[in-house]
């Protein structure tokens, strides 16, 4: 096992089909990566695919390597947008395997710390090496997706007890996450789709376990986001519920009130009149007023507890 290797010599490094030769880019610029492409004859198109950011994971067969666009989640409630995306393109080759990605990867990292030491990753083939790679950004999901259920638990909580705009945007913010995190991992369940036991590329029998157990990995994923965003929903529903009762409570006050307000506004209107009324010099007018102000009071609200209004 040999690391830090020139590539100079790329006939000499991949000089039997038993060898494999992993090469990794990192904050690559376009002439190095058409230098790498041209060492390794890769397609125009796909060097190009590279170079711009690609909206959802894929895999293209080139006659001699596969092409993968694989997206790796990071997660940050103090962002706007909580989850972005951080692209890795891959080339698989019968004995060679280049990853090129423009930000860094933990998951990338570990594998190459792991091949260092130990030559059990890269002994198995370029397609075990592909696994281990797509596996470490698989691993990353679980984490966010534990997280996601902890806050929808605590939404169920809050709409209860919080103000109406916080919830508002906590709804929001989890909508807006869980649809991004799953329009990022179907395509790449898609590419791990097997059907009559046959993937969209070339997979050894020995490493077909490693792969099923990748698309079981997957599809949890996707079940647990389709739950969530049913919770979500869910919880949406309730809190409008919510909201339209407090809403009707406060017009049913409000109402009630300006019930109990035309009337009185109705007597003061009439004994407000500029022309004489009856007991209008008497200081019983007065009291016969405060006393048909007290009587309409009391027989709308008797009026309401009838009706069950109040």
């Amino acid at each position: 096992m040999s690391h830090d290797v020139p590539i100079t010599h790329l006939d000499e490094l991949l000089r039997s089909a038993d060898d494999l030769l992993w090469v990794d880019l990192f904050n690559t610029n376009r002439d190095e990566l058409n230098y790498v492409g041209k060492m390794f004859d890769f397609h125009p198109l796909a060097l190009e695919d590279c170079l711009q950011r690609s909206p959802r994971a894929k895999v293209d067969y080139y006659g001699d390597y596969y092409f993968f666009v694989f997206h790796a989640l990071r997660y940050d409630e103090t962002q706007e947008v909580e989850v972005a995306t951080t692209e890795l393109n891959v080339f698989l080759g019968s004995n060679y395997v280049v990853t090129i990605h423009q930000e860094p990867l933990a998951p990338v990292g570990r594998v190459a710390d792991r091949c260092r030491r130990s030559y059990q990753d890269m002994n198995r083939g370029p397609e075990y090496l592909l696994y281990t790679l797509v596996d470490g950004i698989v691993d990353e999901y679980f984490p966010i997706t534990d997280r996601i259920a902890v806050r929808i638990d605590e939404l169920e909580d809050e709409i209860y007890t919080e103000a109406t705009s916080e919830v508002t945007e906590e709804f929001l913010a989890l909508k807006r996450t869980i649809l991004l995190i799953r329009r990022v991992i179907l395509p790449q369940r898609r590419i791990f789709s097997s059907i009559n036991g046959n993937y969209s590329f070339e997979v050894s029998e020995e490493n077909r376990p490693y792969y099923g157990d990748l698309a079981d990995n997957l599809d949890r994923i996707i079940d647990q986001t389709a739950t969530f965003r049913d919770l979500v929903n869910g919880a949406l529903d309730t809190y409008y519920t919510i909201v339209s009762a407090r809403t009707n409570e406060v017009m049913r006050v409000l109402t009630i009130i300006s019930t109990f307000m035309l009337p009185l506004t109705f007597i003061t209107g009439v004994f407000g009149m500029n022309i004489p009324i009856p007991f209008h010099d008497s200081l019983w007018g007065w009291g016969m007023v405060l006393g048909l102000f007290t009587a309409t009071i009391l027989f709308l609200l008797l009026f309401f507890r009838r009706r069950h209004w109040l």
